[in-house]
């Protein structure tokens, strides 16, 4: 009989990130990075102290591949507990999925139409599902979706000006990290009541950056769009691009869709702009190379931007929260997009936003102005016991 503990895999295109909860406990952490390359595998137990990681022979070629041994590790550690569920990240959901679903080989049969929409993601999360499938088939398995919180976005902001048909043939903007996003609206009401009751751009900057304005909590609209590559310049992804310069790289360059897929998702980014540098903003900030300086220049002027657009689009701003990686770690980052936002009526803190907040912004600031820590492992959890424990 299994009990009420939780598993959690988030899976990337070299990564598999896992976690264990017991309710709103996590008992357990860790990541295997590097997979095809160098796999490195790490773990921490609810104290964070590290654990023995599981042992990775032979290396795995792949995220599913490590699935086959981190079970058995996992059912080791736990030792008399065992799993009831185990949830996973899938970044497309499509039109059809505005809630997790129990991932049943009919659900990942049509997820996996949907791999055209996110080439670079949605392999990689469908794979360990169906590793699993084969593995312990009576294990209960339950799909988030990245795309779902953004279905309350209105029709008028997911529509691109093409013809009408491709809309309801469902080229559409669908919006991504949405877990994220869920998330920090979870905790909003206790940390800023006043934005989580209004009008609230939430800025996830990572290697793969967004934003969203959320009114009253629910989406209203989106950098992401079709796919994960656009809005804000992010790691390695272009961001925003005018769909020309894709027109002219073709019949000017001669170059094919797989070469335009490497240079848009690999090549672009802050490691492009960076004139190949790094896309890590930690190599970026201390860097006296200026064209470090430059990348990171581009990216707090075009996420102010995208901040004051969302802003529009919600009528209004009262406060900006910023998450993920670099959002809540690179204080320059935030202090420099603060400083562009200041027609906005958002005074920045300095000594706050140096101690990364939690609220950084100044007393009296007519926005406000967070850092608030991302969970989409938890999130992640809280979806997948709801609905395979009913709780």
């Amino acid at each position: 009989m299994r009990d009420g503990l939780i598993g959690v895999l988030n899976a990337g295109s070299s990564s598999l990130k896992f976690a264990v909860f017991a309710g709103e406990d996590r008992l357990l952490s860790g990541q295997v990075d590097g997979i095809g390359v160098n796999p490195r595998a790490r773990a921490k137990d609810a104290a964070g102290q590290a654990v023995a990681p599981p042992r990775l022979d032979p290396p795995p070629s792949s995220p599913a591949a490590v699935v086959p041994a981190l079970i058995p590790w996992l059912r080791d550690w736990l030792g008399t507990r065992r799993i009831a569920a185990i949830g996973h990240r899938v970044v497309h959901g499509g039109t059809r999925h505005a809630a997790p679903v129990r991932a049943t080989p009919q659900v990942i049969e049509a997820l996996e139409a949907l791999v055209p929409l996110a080439p670079l993601h949605e392999p990689h999360n469908l794979a360990p599902i169906k590793a699993l499938l084969a593995l312990d088939p009576e294990l209960p398995q339950v799909a988030c979706f990245d795309t779902a919180f953004h279905r309350t976005v209105p029709e008028v902001a997911q529509a691109f000006a093409l013809p009408l048909a491709m809309f309801r043939e469902g080229i559409r903007r669908y919006g991504f990290h949405g877990l994220s996003y869920e998330y920090i609206a979870s905790v909003l009401p206790r940390i800023a009541p006043r934005l989580a009751a209004g009008r609230c751009v939430v800025a996830h900057l990572g290697s793969g950056a967004s934003a969203c304005a959320l009114l009253r909590g629910e989406s209203q609209a989106t950098t992401m769009g079709f796919t994960a590559l656009d809005g804000l310049p992010m790691g390695t992804r272009s961001g925003e691009l005018d769909a020309g310069v894709v027109l002219h790289l073709i019949q000017q360059r001669g170059m094919d869709a797989a070469q335009i897929q490497d240079l848009l998702y690999r090549q672009s980014g802050m490691l492009g702009l960076s004139g190949g540098l790094s896309p890590d903003f930690r190599d970026l900030l201390g860097s006296e190379d200026p064209r470090a300086a430059f990348a990171v220049e581009v990216f707090c002027y075009r996420a102010a931007r995208q901040i004051a657009s969302l802003a529009c689009a919600l009528g209004g701003l009262d406060g900006v929260v910023f998450t993920a990686g670099v959002g809540e770690n690179a204080a320059p980052v935030r202090a420099r997009i603060c400083a562009a936002l200041g027609w906005l009526g958002l005074r920045l803190d300095p000594a706050a936003n140096a101690a990364h907040g939690p609220r950084i912004s100044a007393p009296g600031s007519a926005v406000e102005a967070w850092v608030v820590p991302t969970d989409e492992e938890r999130m992640i959890a809280r979806h997948t016991a709801a609905l395979a424990l009913g709780g």
